[in-house]
């Protein structure tokens, strides 16, 4: 995509995402680090999200990006907020109506905050972009659940379908998930990450000192939600492995999530609990261990993916959306077909026999996330985009 041409400042534009700050998760973190980039290339930003938390209604960050708080019902440990229609809601959006705004961003297509955002747009006369995030339908491994939440998504995609928008994908994975709602995407907005700063931001803490871990001790790593889709489960089961097989080989899980108290009873001396900790020392972990392991069921483009690659840590991870723009081959990390034991172990103990390996394998991800992944190009995809649509 040629942006040499394409007016970049000056522009306001209204970003959509039904979670924020503080809710952990990757949509939450590119809305923040595109917001950010957007002030940055002098452009305002003006993020509208679900009040979770409790916080203010309205606020004006130190970067100059606005966040605008909608009421709702936090439903699902704040996973699913549904809008709570009060004099609150309807003020607010209306005060967000009056921001000269150019462009609508709406991040993701199943939250109903997705409807909202696309009558926003409508009511200015905007066609808004709408970017999904995923590969594969959410899931709770309940089958019935997951049967109704698969419906879920097919009715609030078609009625948002009625609406004016061009989508488009995270990654080429998301992008062609998008045809199974009968969509044809635009393109690939891709997910991204200022490798330097997050290297340079690390932490001191010392995890190998908190966990009792000698130095030769071989460390695997997860960051994120400790959640079925994450592939826990069969983390877990890996580490169990090991517990019996190679005691060298430690496993510490970054997060927190309904799987935290099954991590716990399951009592293994390898297997190492941090919670919930700031991302200064998620990327001090990610440079202390040897391997990432992300063995997902479905992602649009993992930061976790990125941020190891940016602190030269390898990765293992099973073949979801943005894994094949960020490892093209194995000399930039290892891919599994399906998040099983055995392709874990199998992965695992290929890394932990070449340790040289490994580490030529983290220097090479980590120039490539430099060379092709900046959040400048990201933001110049997103006024591009949100340019075609509205030309």
């Amino acid at each position: 995509m040629n942006n040499s041409n394409l007016d970049i400042h000056n522009k306001t534009i209204a970003i959509f995402s039904a979670n924020y700050l503080p809710h952990l998760g990757g949509v939450e973190n590119f809305t923040y680090h595109l917001s950010e980039q957007l002030e940055k290339m002098n452009n305002h930003a003006i993020i509208i999200t679900n009040d979770v938390f409790n916080l203010a209604k309205h606020e004006v960050l130190e970067s100059g990006v606005e966040i605008f708080r909608l009421p709702c019902h936090s439903l699902m440990n704040g996973r699913l907020p549904l809008p709570r229609k009060n004099h609150d809601f309807t003020k607010l959006l209306h005060a967000a109506l009056q921001q000269n705004i150019d462009y609508v961003l709406i991040n993701t297509r199943f939250y109903p905050h997705s409807l909202i955002a696309a009558n926003f747009a409508r009511q200015l006369d905007i066609r808004p972009i709408v970017l999904d995030h995923g590969s594969d339908y959410l899931t709770l491994n309940n089958p019935l659940i997951d049967t109704a939440i698969k419906t879920y998504e097919h009715i609030i995609t078609s009625l948002l379908k009625r609406c004016q928008c061009d989508y488009y994908g995270i990654s080429q994975a998301s992008l062609q998930w998008l045809s199974t709602f009968n969509i044809k995407g635009k393109g690939v907005i891709n997910n991204s990450i200022d490798a330097d700063a997050y290297l340079a931001k690390a932490s001191k803490r010392n995890f190998r000192h908190e966990f009792d871990l000698c130095d030769k001790a071989f460390l695997v790593c997860f960051t994120g939600r400790l959640i079925p889709e994450k592939g826990i489960i069969p983390i877990m089961e890996v580490a169990e492995c090991f517990a019996r097989t190679n005691p060298d080989i430690h496993f510490v899980l970054a997060g927190d999530g309904p799987l935290t108290k099954v991590a716990i009873a399951k009592n293994l001396n390898n297997l190492h609990l941090t919670g919930i900790i700031p991302p200064a020392d998620i990327a001090s972990l990610l440079i202390q261990s040897n391997v990432l392991c992300l063995p997902s069921r479905s992602e649009g483009f993992a930061t976790s993916l990125l941020e190891a690659s940016a602190c030269y840590t390898p990765s293992i991870i099973t073949k979801v959306g943005g894994v094949a723009e960020l490892i093209p081959s194995s000399e930039y990390g290892i891919v599994i077909e399906e998040a099983s034991q055995k392709n874990i172990c199998k992965a695992i103990d290929q890394l932990y026999n070449n340790q040289a390996v490994a580490i030529q394998i983290g220097k090479n991800v980590g120039h490539r996330v430099r060379k092709f992944f900046s959040w400048q190009e990201t933001a110049s995809k997103v006024l591009y985009a949100c340019r075609q649509a509205n030309s």
